[in-house]
C-alpha cells in the first residue's frame, strides 16, 4: 500500500547507517525476505513485479523496522477506533 515503509539500520564499522525503502505509488507494497545470510527489502507492484531491491548482509543489520500505513476504515477511525 502506498506509504508503507521499512527502515533498515546497518552497522557501518565505526557508525550506523539508516536506509529506508518506501512504497511510492498507489498499489505498491514493501516486502522483506532473509535468504542465505542476505536481507532483501523490495518494492513490489500489484502484479508482483519487483521495482527496486535493497540488499544487506544479515550479520550487519542491527534493526529492521516495518511501518505500515495506518488503516482507515469507513466511519471508524484508525485501527478500528470509533470517532468521539
Amino acid at each position: 500500500m502506498k506509504g508503507d515503509r521499512v527502515e533498515i539500520v546497518v552497522d557501518a564499522g565505526d557508525s550506523t547507517r539508516t536506509y529506508e525503502v518506501v512504497a511510492g505509488r498507489a498499489g505498491r507494497r514493501v516486502e522483506t525476505a532473509v535468504r542465505r545470510g542476505v536481507v532483501e527489502v523490495s518494492e513490489v507492484t500489484r502484479n508482483g513485479a519487483v521495482v527496486r531491491t535493497a540488499r544487506f548482509m544479515a550479520n550487519r543489520v542491527l534493526a529492521l523496522v516495518e511501518q505500515p500505513v495506518p488503516e482507515t476504515g469507513g466511519a471508524d477511525g484508525p485501527l478500528g477506533e470509533s470517532p468521539e
